[in-house]
C-alpha cells in the first residue's frame, strides 16, 4: 500500500517515480506504471528502468541532495525521448529523490519536421532560381545578340518561374489549411458534385494522354465541409492518376476510375488506376511533404511533391482521412473517406 505522505504523484499527468535513497521504487503513478510495467513498488529502481544516465543523476542527486536532470532514449517498441528532471525530497527523516518523466518525443520530431521542411523548401526554390539566374547572366553576356538561345532560354526562364509560383502557392495554401486544422468545416457539400466537376475539368487532360477517364457517383452524398479544398483534394488525387498511375501505350493502364459512394456512416471518394503501381516500401511516406517516388518523374511533370501532403492535411480538418493500396502492375487506389453529413 502507498504511503500517504507519497499520495502526491498521482496528481502529476507526466510519469512520476519515488524512489528512496537506496534506490528502492516506493511509489509509482499511474503514468508512469503505463509507462514502465516492469518497474514494481518495493523493487529496485534499477529492474524497471535501464537508463544508465538517469540511474547516474539519481545516484548524484541521492549522494549530493541537488536536483539534476538527464534524458533516457529508447527504440522499441517504438523510438521515445524523455527529459528526466530528479529532485530529493523528504519524508520523515529519509532522503528521498522524485524522478519526473516529461516526453519530448513529439517536439523533437516537430522540430525535425520544421528543420527538413525548411531545408527541402530552400532546396526545391534553389534549383529553378540558379537555373533563371544562369540564363539571365548567359543572356546578359555570350547570347546576347543568339535570338535563338534568346528565345529558348526564355522559355526555360519561364518555365522554372512557374514551376517556383506552383511551389510557393502550394506553401502557402498548406499554412492556411494548418492555420484552420481545428476548425471544422460546417458548409453542406455534394462529394459526388465534386468529383464530376474535377473529371470535367480535366477532361481534356485525359484526351491529350490517351486516357480514359470516367467518374461513377452513386446519388447524392453529403458531407460537411470547404468546397475549394474538396475540389483540391480531388484535384490533386485525379491529377496525380492521370499523370503517374497510366501507361497510354498499354491498353490495359490508360485508365483511371473515379468513383463515389456512402458506405455506412462514411463517404468514400476512389481514385483508382491500372499503371505500374508504387512500391510498397514507399506507402507509408506519401504524403510527407517533398517525397516523391520518383523525383524526376515529379519534376518532369511539374509536380511540386506537396500534393497529397495537402490531400491529408485537408482531410484532417475534415475529420477524415486518406488510404492507399498498391501492388507492381495492379495500379493504386486512393481512397479519401469523409463523415456523412447528419450522421
Amino acid at each position: 500500500m502507498r504511503r500517504a505522505e507519497f499520495a502526491f504523484v498521482d496528481i502529476i499527468p507526466d510519469p512520476a517515480i519515488v524512489v528512496s535513497s537506496e534506490g528502492v521504487c516506493l511509489a509509482t503513478n499511474r503514468a508512469a506504471s503505463a509507462l514502465l510495467p516492469s518497474l514494481r513498488v518495493g523493487s529496485a529502481l534499477v529492474l524497471g528502468l535501464r537508463a544508465p544516465d538517469v540511474l547516474e543523476g539519481f545516484r548524484q542527486v541521492a549522494e549530493g541532495g541537488q536536483p539534476a536532470k538527464a534524458y533516457w532514449s529508447e527504440r522499441v517498441p517504438i523510438e521515445r525521448l524523455f527529459e528526466v528532471h530528479i529532485a530529493p525530497i523528504q519524508a520523515e527523516s529519509a532522503r528521498n529523490v522524485v524522478l519526473l518523466l516529461k516526453d519530448l518525443t513529439e517536439a523533437k520530431k516537430l522540430e525535425r519536421v520544421r528543420t527538413d521542411f525548411i531545408a527541402n523548401a530552400s532546396h526545391e526554390l534553389r534549383t529553378p532560381l540558379a537555373s533563371m539566374l544562369g540564363f539571365i547572366e548567359t543572356l546578359q553576356g555570350p547570347a546576347r545578340d543568339d535570338r535563338q538561345a534568346r528565345e529558348k532560354f526564355l522559355r526555360i526562364m519561364g518555365e522554372q518561374g512557374r514551376r517556383m509560383a506552383r511551389l510557393i502557392d502550394d506553401l502557402l495554401s498548406l499554412s492556411r489549411i494548418e492555420q484552420n486544422q481545428y476548425v471544422r468545416p460546417n458548409a453542406p457539400i455534394d462529394l459526388g458534385q465534386i468529383a464530376l466537376q474535377v473529371c470535367e475539368a480535366l477532361m481534356p487532360l485525359a484526351n491529350e494522354m490517351s486516357v480514359t477517364l470516367t467518374c461513377d457517383v452513386d446519388g447524392e452524398v453529403q458531407v460537411l465541409g470547404d468546397r475549394d479544398e474538396l475540389l483540391r483534394v480531388a484535384e490533386n488525387l485525379i491529377d496525380n492518376a492521370l499523370k503517374y498511375g497510366t501507361r497510354p501505350k498499354d491498353p490495359k493502364a490508360d485508365q483511371v476510375r473515379v468513383s463515389v459512394a456512402r458506405a455506412g456512416s462514411r463517404a468514400m471518394m476512389t481514385v483508382k488506376d491500372f499503371g505500374a503501381g508504387i512500391p510498397q516500401e514507399h506507402l507509408p511516406r506519401l504524403t510527407e511533404r517533398f517525397y516523391r517516388v520518383d523525383v524526376g518523374q515529379s519534376r518532369g511533370k511539374n509536380g511540386t511533391g506537396l500534393g497529397l501532403a495537402i490531400v491529408k492535411h485537408i482531410l484532417v480538418r475534415h475529420r477524415g482521412r486518406l488510404s492507399v493500396t498498391s501492388g507492381e502492375n495492379l495500379g493504386t487506389t486512393f481512397v479519401a473517406e469523409l463523415p456523412i453529413a447528419g450522421i
